[in-house]
């Protein structure tokens, strides 16, 4: 309905646009009893004029009970407290939105969906302001988001709306437009209509936004201090009302979060997720990979790691993680002449041995029969010295919706790289069914033998993969009785073979988990390997080297997660049984202290004590991590991470103050430092490091 007289953001829905014109209501449970009427009434009202959305809600419940908070920090976990949400369809596709979430204690959260939950990115950030209130029966939100934060065709399609609301005390979850369990907010297709937006205007949306680094630094062993004084840019510019420009200059990440260290017992790499800003953003139109799958105890999907065709971070940043400096970067994201597109366009300068290179990322999707899909992607890494290595990908996607709510989602690709030519192709297929009682997937890769990818993460090459994920989700009034809400017995297996046919290795996963009413949960399950190793491999820095060969066994597995929204929680994992050659004892837990809504201390312990017989040997890995975490108030937050790796005797600490003194604006105040506890008097490494950015709006 249009605005005609201004709304006062303060949460108390006296306005006259909410007093005098009647709410929607009628919430459907998603969660515990799937398409019931929600226990508690919601009431939600949409109002807008020429610049802005505006969203209030009612969430009643019953006199005498106090809704759940667990924290004042943007992007908290949606369901470990009551919470509202809202996604909007802008494009009208009824595949990707952007989400927008508060709690009772006014927190932001706001994440951008690519196709239905492929891709879900809760990095993306936006200008949008909320006021809550808390009332005798329940609590109240007024929301106003700025159609200049949003994406969308002046006169295009209507947009897709739905509205989510979590009652933490009940562990339930209702949705506006109905949403079977199985699916989250993120299943766009399900969602309402917004008719009548006649007037929304996305405005020349030009943003810049300068920032200021300073940073006195000292590496470990060193015994004088780096100072230097750095400046950037970042400009963001609305080249047509569904097309957006991002230029960065000079770009620095130094406060973004640190990685949290873990112990590896495989022969891979470990993976790291993408924790930058200017990649984060529009992430989800970049990738290509499987179909969305529900997950209970983390909603985001992850990504197949035997191959992620682009992953960012191979950008910017050495196979250790050590930056590299970016000189510039480019990119488009939107909608154009029917099409989904994105270009990525990043130059690095030389660091060290490494050359100044370019890197370009070309996407391009386009929707066809309701909820399917198809694109093409190239991709190239180029030295830009003279006769440098160079790398390209490139190929083409499908998601496809069939009958029987069945996601067929597969692509191919070739490789070119000097030298190379044999087998420098990479595929993949699927097929995932998500239901409420059953779910089930069944698909196969390959990666040919000479296959290259320098902006991807995979882990090996020469190899075809088989892959079967399924499971059943039964429920029962006698089992809600005694605290049960859910079974979930399911399989996973995979199967690995060298082009000859060989097998080099495979995993099954049998599991049978425990889902309670509270949200706890308990998993059991038996997890049978075998690897094929072709070099010797060290498990740890206190362990001797196994030879290459075959190795199988069987390990156990504990999985459990207490109720997240107590203020002592434990989380974790418990390994028994076979390791490669020998057996384990593995503990990885979390136990969360969290005294008020606005402190939060996480204890954790990653432990592996093992057992080898190839060759006949024993060692104990161990890494502790202790997180902190304060929140002033709703934007101004102060962050503490310190790890101690015992196998190498390193203390890892990184200290982050954050004002959002400004939306889109922030003081950094970030402090690291590194120390080992030998007595070798190897002086630690210290860093200071303050950034300070300001976003302008045009």
């Amino acid at each position: 309905m249009p605005v005609k007289t201004p709304v006062v953001l303060d949460g108390a829905l006296n306005d006259e646009v909410w007093r005098q014109n009647p709410p929607t209501s009628n919430f459907v449970q998603s969660e515990p009893e799937t398409g019931q009427p929600a226990t508690q009434k919601t009431d939600v009202w949409l109002a807008f004029d020429k610049d802005t959305l505006y969203i209030a809600a009612y969430c009643h419940d019953a006199p005498g009970h106090k809704p759940v908070v667990t924290t004042l920090r943007k992007d908290f976990p949606i369901g470990d407290e009551d919470s509202f949400e809202v996604i909007l369809d802008t494009f009208g596709d009824r595949r990707n939105g952007f989400e927008f979430a508060t709690n009772p204690a006014g927190a932001h959260a706001d994440q951008q969906v690519t196709n239905e939950g492929k891709d879900i990115n809760v990095s993306w950030d936006a200008v949008w302001f909320v006021k809550t209130a808390i009332v005798r029966d329940g609590w109240t939100v007024e929301m106003a988001i700025p159609f200049r934060s949003l994406r969308f065709e002046v006169g295009g399609p209507a947009w897709g709306v739905n509205f989510g609301r979590h009652l933490r005390r009940k562990n339930e979850v209702d949705y506006w437009a109905p949403v079977p369990r199985a699916y989250t907010l993120a299943r766009v297709s399900l969602a309402g209509t917004i008719d009548g937006l006649t007037e929304a205007q996305p405005g020349r949306n030009l943003q810049v936004k300068p920032f200021l680094l300073g940073s006195s630094v000292r590496p470990t062993g060193g015994t004088a201090f780096d100072h230097s004084l750095d400046a950037g840019i970042d400009l963001k510019y609305g080249v047509t009302p569904a097309l957006t420009l991002d230029i960065t200059g000079r770009p620095d990440f130094a406060q973004a979060e640190a990685d949290e260290q873990t112990v590896n017992l495989t022969q891979f790499s470990q993976f790291f997720p993408e924790k930058r800003g200017f990649f984060l953003e529009n992430a989800g139109l970049f990738y290509v990979g499987d179909a969305a799958r529900n997950n209970r105890i983390n909603p985001t999907p992850s990504p197949d790691e035997d191959l992620l065709l682009f992953f960012s971070r191979r950008i910017g940043l050495s196979p250790g993680g050590a930056p590299i400096p970016i000189a510039a970067g480019a990119r488009l994201t939107g909608r154009a002449a029917g099409f989904t597109v994105g270009a990525l366009n990043v130059q690095t300068e030389r660091s060290g041995a490494t050359p100044p290179t370019n890197y370009t990322m070309l996407r391009a999707r386009r929707n066809i029969r309701g909820a399917s899909d198809v694109g093409a992607l190239f991709m190239s890494r180029q030295s830009t010295t003279g006769g440098g290595a160079w790398n390209r990908v490139y190929g083409v996607d499908a998601n496809i919706r069939l009958p029987g709510n069945i996601d067929w989602s597969s692509y191919a690709v070739n490789s070119a790289t000097p030298g190379a030519r044999g087998a420098t192709g990479a595929w993949r297929t699927s097929f995932n069914h998500e239901g409420n009682y059953f779910h089930g997937k069944i698909g196969a890769m390959e990666l040919g033998r000479d296959f290259r990818d320098d902006m991807g993460y995979y882990r090996r090459v020469g190899a075809r993969k088989w892959l079967l994920d399924t499971g059943i989700r039964p429920r029962s009034a006698a089992m809600k009785a005694k605290g049960i809400r859910e079974l979930h017995p399911h399989l996973t297996w995979n199967y690995y073979t060298s082009p000859s046919g060989r097998m080099i290795a495979k995993s099954l996963h049998s599991g049978f988990s425990f889902f309670f009413n509270n949200g706890a949960v308990l998993e059991l399950s038996s997890n049978q390997q075998f690897q094929a190793i072709t070099s010797p491999l060290r498990l740890a820095a206190t362990a001797p080297s196994m030879p290459a060969g075959n190795y199988s066994w069987n390990e156990w597995k504990v999985l459990f997660q207490t109720d997240a929204s107590r203020p002592i929680s434990v989380s974790g994992n418990y390994y028994f049984g076979g390791l490669w050659s020998g057996t384990q004892h593995t503990l990885q837990a979390t136990l969360s202290i969290q005294p008020v809504h606005r402190a939060r201390v996480s204890l954790g312990i990653n432990r592996t004590s093992a057992v080898l017989k190839l060759p006949v040997s024993s060692f104990v890995t161990a890494l502790y991590t202790i997180r902190a975490n304060y929140s002033f108030t709703t934007n101004m937050y102060l962050d503490a991470l310190t790890q101690y790796n015992a196998d190498i005797h390193q203390v890892n600490t990184n200290v982050r103050f954050n004002l959002m003194h400004h939306p889109l604006s922030d003081l950094f105040v970030v402090y690291n430092e590194q120390r080992f506890t030998t007595a070798d008097g190897t002086p630690p490494g210290r860093g200071l490091i303050l950034k300070f950015s300001q976003m302008l709006a045009f």
